[in-house]
């Protein structure tokens, strides 16, 4: 497959290292010396120009382009660039990066608007990132499958944990749930049951909601449940307005602080059970007398890391039990993390797995990426030539390679417990969790 992609910041490298290895690739990027990095780092072309423009497409070989992603952090420059593309090769599939969902909107509205087949929204999916979060205590990253009805999870366990040095075995006590796999050190573990659970582990869990909800309530006893969780969210950007609406959508009434009086009086106005309040953020004072402190959970989303790692560590200071951070640059993530804020999420790392789920995905319905690179969950659907077909769990395994986990199973719509002896069925939606090492090979099978 020919794939052009038009811009070479994080979200561009990150998809044209995932493809790289399968397909042929040529960057567009407007800075010569981001250009030549890539050329030396990866597998692509790369061409230095301005990627909007016709001459430029057409060396790219657009002509012939199998997909066309526009990856900029300019929403305009994407959108022309993905209308020209298809002017040049209309058969070309166009996917657009956007930040603003006034586009999106328009482009809902009209399949195919501004001659795009795909648009991804990143300060959509980033509050979608964060809600989905904010229900599971504990949990550091989250995602569905089969239209709903399995989650995959995971999960940071601390020294109080009542799992903390039992084994995979002992604490699985949970009907529909599946221990995929231990994160420890950088390394990833399928565990066996006589595995041991520690203190500062990631665990995967993969299995029907309500059963993931149950874990999380187990491993975070002290944390509120969803339908009662007090949130705060620092910051009325368009992040911040859409996790208060989404949380509003599950019947929260989250408390909003913005220090804009126009932004914050329309946001007032477009988010009915939303309590906004007018403030800075960082005066302890209103922080105190407002009893911020007593939140389940805090989401900063302001416009710069700084100011998010500040306001997670006031809340922290404040008492509050969990916080969130959005931020931007996806490395900072893991420092976050270790001085203390809880979550860090990261547009541009959610965006770029959105689109390389949708460009890898091949057989797969979805896929999830774990740690970035590490492992994948992914949900296929068996036909007949799947090597699962018609065999009991315990014995397709055996044609499977090691790092390999069978999550879930729905059937008819239905939610299937994976035990050793459920056979599984043509028509059937495994979820699985597969190693990165073993993943082509496994993929083939399934």
């Amino acid at each position: 497959m020919h794939v052009v992609i038009i811009g070479a910041g994080q979200v561009g490298e990150s998809i044209a290292a995932d493809l790289q290895h399968d397909h042929d690739v040529v960057i567009v990027e407007n800075d010569a010396e981001r250009a030549d990095e890539l050329t030396y780092s990866l597998d692509v072309l790369t061409i230095t120009a301005d990627g909007s423009e016709v001459e430029t497409l057409e060396e790219a070989g657009v002509d012939n382009a199998d997909m066309v992603l526009a990856t900029t952090d300019d929403d305009e420059t994407n959108i022309v660039a993905c209308s020209t593309a298809k002017a040049l090769c209309n058969s070309a599939f166009t996917i657009a990066r956007i930040k603003h969902t006034k586009y999106l909107r328009t482009w809902k509205r009209e399949a195919g608007a501004f001659g795009i087949d795909l648009m991804v929204c990143t300060n959509l999916l980033t509050a979608e990132s964060i809600v989905r979060v904010v229900g599971l205590p504990a949990a550091r990253d989250s995602d569905v499958f089969a239209d709903g009805r399995v989650q995959m999870a995971e999960f940071e366990i601390d020294e109080e944990s009542p799992i903390v040095d039992q084994t995979v075995e002992e604490a699985d006590r949970f009907d529909s749930l599946t221990f995929a796999a231990i994160l420890r050190d950088g390394d990833v573990e399928v565990p066996r049951g006589d595995a041991c659970i520690q203190a500062d582990d990631r665990v995967v869990v993969i299995g029907s909601p309500r059963s993931v909800q149950t874990f999380a309530r187990t491993i975070a006893p002290e944390e509120s449940p969803e339908e009662s969780a007090e949130v705060v969210v620092i910051g009325g950007s368009e992040v911040g307005y859409h996790v208060c609406r989404l949380l509003e959508e599950r019947g929260l009434s989250p408390r909003l602080v913005e220090r804009d009086h126009d932004r914050a009086r329309t946001l007032a106005e477009e988010l009915p059970r939303t309590v906004v309040m007018e403030s800075d953020a960082t005066d302890m004072g209103f922080l105190e007398r407002e009893h911020v402190g007593d939140a389940d959970i805090l989401v900063s989303t302001l416009d710069s890391d700084e100011k998010n790692l500040l306001e997670c560590l006031l809340a922290r200071r404040l008492g509050v039990k969990r916080t969130v951070a959005v931020v931007d640059r996806t490395s900072y993530v893991d420092l976050f993390e270790t001085v203390g804020v809880d979550v860090g999420v990261s547009p541009r790392e959610v965006v770029a797995e959105e689109i390389t789920r949708f460009t890898q995905s091949g057989s797969a319905e979805n896929i999830a990426f774990i740690e970035s690179d590490k492992a994948e969950v992914i949900e296929v659907e068996i036909d007949e030539a799947s090597a699962l077909a018609g065999k009991a769990i315990r014995d397709a395994v055996v044609d499977l390679p090691d790092g390999v986990v069978i999550g879930a199973i729905t059937r008819n719509g239905e939610f299937v417990v994976p035990r050793g002896d459920t056979e599984i069925h043509t028509g059937d939606h495994v979820v699985a969790f597969i190693e990165t090492s073993v993943l082509e090979e496994t993929t083939e099978k399934l």
